[in-house]
Formats: structure tokens, sequence, C-alpha cells
């Protein structure tokens, strides 16, 4: 799959799946970030590990966003890691790498695309809506537990509804401490999905 976004004489811009190569870039965006604690960072063995769920958007040969779709029910899949590099976070890039994420959830039959978000104007404007966490997957929880901003969490949830009436399956009680235990140890090394940012 490559989706193009723009062409021209002096522009070129795809939309297409992360290979490995693209794995330096990646982690050079999405720690960047990282380094003005506004994403958590990412390992290369976790950028390798969910290399199949990544879409990058390139420009004139270089990455300049990525995005990732991950499952967590049969239902429910999140989008999270998206990034886009500063110098173009007005460019598009990525409304077009959230879009091609949605069509690959609808594809695969899921019916809510959630997300954890600093900016929800700009998800606002792609159709997802404000939630409570408290209604999704209970794994997310245990990514939550192994966050350093658990207790003092800032970020919004928000979902997209793929499917009408797809509230069905979204949990009305939050999950317990016990719960959440059982689904890993908070000891666990902090791998958590980085803080969702794109102001474009």
């Amino acid at each position: 799959m490559e989706i193009e976004l723009q062409s021209g004489a002096e522009t070129s811009r795809i939309i297409r799946p992360a290979e490995l190569a693209d794995i330096p870039a990646m982690l050079r965006l999405i720690n960047g970030y990282a380094a003005q604690a506004i994403m958590l960072p990412r390992t290369e063995l976790e950028l390798c590990e969910g290399l199949r769920e990544f879409l990058v958007a390139i420009d004139n040969g270089e990455l300049i966003g990525c995005g990732a779709l991950h499952f967590y029910t049969l239902h429910m899949a999140e989008l999270r890691s998206l990034a886009v590099s500063p110098n173009h976070t007005r460019s598009g890039a990525g409304q077009r790498l959230v879009r091609e994420l949605l069509e690959q959830a609808r594809q695969y039959g899921i019916d809510i695309v959630f997300l954890f978000t600093y900016v929800p104007g700009f998800f606002l404007k792609l159709g997802f809506q404000e939630v409570d966490r408290a209604a999704l997957p209970l794994k997310t929880w245990k990514d939550c537990l192994r966050c350093p901003h658990f207790q003092a969490c800032d970020e919004i949830a928000m979902a997209y509804l793929l499917t009408p009436g797809a509230e069905i399956y979204m949990s009305a009680q939050p999950p317990t401490p016990e719960e959440i235990a059982l689904e890993g140890s908070p000891l666990l090394p902090i791998l958590s999905q980085p803080r969702i940012l794109d102001k474009s």
C-alpha cells in the first residue's frame, strides 16, 4: 500500500507502511518529543516489535510523520504514536495518517478506535469525541499504570465510532486496582504508548 498525498514538480508526499529502515528516523521523531516531556520515549526494540502497526508519511524521501493502530479487543483498537515533524505540523500529514489508520481499522472490522491526546481540537475535526477513560479496555489501564503520569494524567481520552451503536463495546465501570494488577505488574519497565502530538 502506498497512498500519494501530493505530487508536483517540487513535492512528492506519500503514506505507506513502515519499514525497518524507517526505525532510526521514527526513533528520532518520537524521542525528540520525549526529550521535551511531550511524548513518552520508544526503544528500538518496541518499534521493531510493533513495526507492522505503523504507517509513515514521507515527503521527498524524508520521514515526516508516523502513527500506529494497536488492537486491544475484537472490537476496539488504539490510534497511538502519532507524531509529525515540527517543520510539517501544518502540512496535513497528520490528518492523512489518521484517516488511513481509521481506514485500516474499518477494513479489519474494528468498531471503535480510541486514543489519548493533549490536542483534542485536532481530533474533534476528524470526527473523534471525548470519552471517559473508564470505558476503555482493561489492557489500556495496564499501560497507564506503568506511566509516570498515572496519578496526575491530563491527557484526554477520545474515540471514533466506526460502527453505529458501537458504544455497547465500551465498559461503564472502571477496573479495580486488583483487575489492573492482574494484567501486568507496575514494576515492569515503562513501555506505555507515546502521547499523541500533532497540531496539523
